[in-house]
């Protein structure tokens, strides 16, 4: 359950208006009174012989009791209090409860003997009500109503559990703005999947994902098609920024701006020149970096690199200070809105979905120590440079690599978050990491595939000697991965990773000794990727000459021989299926 205080007005009847009109909004039907200051107030919805202008004096007497000059200029408290949409249907009488308790809880009219304000609350649709008060008491005082937002939430957690209703996790204030009833009305007037605030915010923070200072976040701005007003000092220094639509427009025809802190605390440019400090704007790329930038094949090149940069980042949830966490976390954000935007059609859903998750969890109290995430924030700066990624071949199954290791970084990120007591912010991780595990399921099932179908392949004994050195190197996980469907895609690996000149025992060993390999359907999948990155092979297999330990069968004379040559590719349909 949602309650949202909105900023004070000054029109109590324009109000009452927007909540009894039926005729422009969808969720607007019966609109009526659940329940009132008094019991007994005016109900223009149900009463045909009552009228807004009725309930709006009864509502307003106690301000206009007062002298002209002592009257507040802001004297009309607004908010919404909305059920989650698994929750069941409430009741006329549930809702009034729930009114008179909030309004209670926010000292709107405390009770027990304590002079209140006058309110009533209003229903026009199944899922929430909508709660009006006129901010002054019945003895000409201004209520104690300081904080009533944080109030409103806290009661809320306590409806919902002595209701039965789904129990949303208590917020901590870094959460951006959520939109308006007036914006999402008028984001389905003009037929908006989001409203122009939560696509301004995604656009923004995609611009923001790997910019190095503030011409660069413009123009990216610009690109996107968003029109900017930004703010200057009298010196010319710039102070803010504000975005708009070029479609979104007011009353009289105006685009509608919204400053960047309006959309989501860290948007505002003073935190967003913080991500670009500490000298990352001027630091000199690792030649690998620019070969990334400026090489062949920059989509994989850039997902490789930025497997490589999650890879390490894991770690500083175990050994780095909160602040470098944060920092952490942050960046993890900027390299999932990088993903997102260059991926490919069959995976682009659901990093998507996973980027706008973990929106929320990239923000808590905890203030980001910065720089120490450099190498994240260049990752997600590769992945736009390299532009989009296609589907298949090297693309694809780097994009695969990439989304597992990104699915152990949010996960940790969500543990982080947990042990902080951080609940809405480990929730949307742990939201996010789901997402990231459908969309490894689509990129990975081709590369894995090919890997299952040479791994059914390999010759009796070198499938034996690999699982004696797989029980060798990991005793602990072995008979675990040599009953997963993955297994073979790990043999074909090893059997690269030995023909490559690399130890595969002590690379098994190196991946295994990493963290998080509980969260994983699939630790072969796992270990396929991790092996595959240290040993620097290409991750779509396909290019690879088939090794001379794989056997062919001839279906003509029914013998079996050993070949070097590129062996034929099966149909993917009996490819073993990822299962991250």
């Amino acid at each position: 359950m949602i309650p949202s205080v909105n900023p004070s007005g000054s029109d109590t009847r324009g109000l009452l208006y927007y909540l009894y009109e039926t005729g422009k909004y969808e969720d607007h039907t019966d609109p009526h009174l659940v329940a009132s200051f008094d019991g007994m107030s005016p109900d223009p919805g149900r009463d045909p012989n009552a009228t807004l202008t009725d309930l709006q004096r009864l509502l307003d007497q106690p301000v206009m009791a007062l002298a002209r000059h002592a009257r507040p200029a802001k004297h009309v408290w607004h908010t919404s209090v909305r059920a989650d949409p698994g929750d069941r249907t409430l009741t006329d009488e549930e809702w009034a409860g729930i009114a008179r308790r909030i309004v209670a809880a926010t000292g709107i009219d405390p009770g027990e003997g304590q002079s209140g304000c006058r309110w009533a609350a209003v229903r026009h649709a199944d899922d929430h009500i909508h709660i009006v008060a006129t901010l002054v008491t019945e003895d000409g005082h201004r209520p104690d109503d300081f904080r009533s937002g944080a109030r409103a939430q806290a009661e809320a957690r306590l409806i919902e559990k002595e209701l039965g209703l789904h129990q949303v996790a208590p917020g901590d204030g870094t959460a951006a703005k959520r939109p308006t009833s007036a914006e999402r009305h008028k984001a389905k007037r003009q037929g908006r999947e989001r409203t122009a605030r939560e696509e301004l915010r995604e656009t923004v923070r995609r611009a923001v994902a790997g910019a190095r200072g503030d011409a660069e976040f413009f123009d990216r701005l610009a690109a996107a098609g968003l029109l900017i007003r930004k703010r200057a000092a009298p010196s010319g220094d710039l102070l803010g920024y504000k975005v708009a639509l070029p479609d979104d427009l007011n009353r009289d025809g105006e685009p509608v701006f919204y400053p960047g802190a309006r959309l989501a605390p860290d948007l505002s440019l003073p935190r967003i020149r913080e991500r670009w400090s500490a000298g990352s704007q001027d630091a000199p790329a690792p030649a690998r970096q620019e070969a990334v930038r400026t090489g062949p094949g920059r989509p994989a090149a850039a997902r490789r690199a930025t497997s490589s940069a999650v890879w390490q980042a894991v770690l500083i949830f175990e050994h780095g200070g909160d602040a470098v966490a944060a920092a952490h976390i942050a960046a993890a954000g900027e390299v999932l809105d990088a993903l997102a935007k260059t991926s490919a059609a069959h995976t682009r859903r659901e990093l998507h979905a996973a980027a706008t998750a973990f929106e929320r969890a990239s923000r808590s109290h905890i203030r980001a120590v910065r720089g120490h995430d450099r190498a994240l924030r260049q990752a997600a700066r590769d992945l736009v440079q390299g532009g989009p990624a296609l589907g298949r071949g090297e693309d694809g199954a780097t994009t695969a690599m990439a989304i597992d290791m990104l699915v152990f970084l949010i996960t940790a990120a969500a543990r982080w978050h947990a042990r902080k007591g951080h609940a809405q912010q480990a929730e949307a991780a742990t939201r996010a990491a789901e997402h990231l595990r459908a969309a490894y399921q689509a990129a990975a099932a081709q590369p894995l595939g090919v890997l299952h179908q040479r791994g059914r392949r390999l010759s009796r004994p070198m499938l034996q000697r690999q699982t004696v050195l797989l029980r060798e190197a990991l005793p602990e996980l072995a008979e675990q991965i040599l009953t997963e469907p993955g297994w073979y895609a790990l043999a074909a690996t090893v059997a690269e990773v030995e023909a490559a000149g690399h130890d595969p025992a002590a690379l098994l060993s190196e991946g295994a000794a990493r963290r998080e390999l509980g969260t994983a359907n699939s630790v072969s999948d796992v270990l396929v990727w991790r092996m595959r990155r240290a040993a620097d092979l290409p991750a779509d297999a396909s290019q690879l000459p088939e090794t001379s330990t794989t056997t062919t069968r001839s279906t003509k004379r029914g013998t079996t021989t050993r070949s070097s040559a590129p062996g034929k590719r099966r149909s993917g349909a009996d490819a073993a299926r990822p299962s991250r």
